[in-house]
């Protein structure tokens, strides 16, 4: 195979796992959230600043995939 055929590819795998795995977690996020809230709705502000810090961090990872993804894409 061509260079650049192996170097599409290394980015869109890297793009797509790397993204998979952060839209997963924040989807469970707030899943887990919605489904707090509803069991105890006086917790909601517990609840909610503990989701928005791990939304947060979840999201961070998704950016360094992102990252990765447009590195290999422009270097090399």
């Amino acid at each position: 195979m061509d260079a650049a055929v192996m170097k599409m590819l290394a980015v869109g795998l890297t793009a797509g796992l790397g993204l998979l795995g952060p839209a997963l977690g924040l989807g469970l996020i707030g899943f887990s959230a919605l489904q707090g809230l509803a069991r105890n709705p006086e917790a909601r502000g517990p609840i909610m600043t503990n989701m928005i810090l791990v939304a947060a961090l979840c999201e961070a990872i998704g950016i360094y995939a992102l990252i990765v993804a447009i590195l290999l894409l422009f270097v090399g």
